[in-house]
């Protein structure tokens, strides 16, 4: 259990690279390397009017909450970084939404964030979990 929080931040912090290579592509006009055909292309995805929340690039979004992540991992802030998860892979979700239905493109690093994000929350669920009866083990024992 002690490793969960580092593995957790080390998710993070692979989220955290994947953003900076979307945000990278957000603010490019050059041809992008993960443009691979008419279904997978980064560029349309991160040019969108979806890639932006008032203003402020997804994925500039994606580097702070992977950030808040890690800091809450290594916190040992275990509800807290549950909830966040829960929230970051809800808005992930609705990303990906837009990416299936509304733009038919997929973003190579949207989808792999997708994968952490999801892995992150699980994780997460389960570090609350076991600690819920590591709690209830020793409470038992008095």
């Amino acid at each position: 259990m002690r490793a969960m929080r580092y593995l957790i931040a080390l998710l993070a912090l692979a989220g955290m690279v994947v953003s900076i290579l979307a945000l990278r592509v957000h603010y490019s006009t050059e041809s992008q390397p993960c443009s691979i055909n008419e279904k997978w292309d980064c560029g349309v995805v991160n040019h969108s009017p979806f890639a932006e929340v008032a203003h402020i690039p997804v994925a500039a979004l994606g580097i702070v909450g992977y950030l808040v992540l890690a800091g809450l991992a290594l916190m040992r802030r275990r509800i807290l970084l549950a909830l966040a998860a829960i929230v970051g892979l809800g808005f992930a979700l609705y990303l990906t939404h837009i990416e299936k239905d509304v733009l038919m493109a997929w973003c190579i690093y949207c989808v792999i964030s997708q994968g952490i994000i999801a892995l992150t929350t699980l994780l997460s669920l389960w570090w609350v979990a076991m600690d819920r009866i590591r709690r209830n083990r020793e409470s038992n024992r008095i």
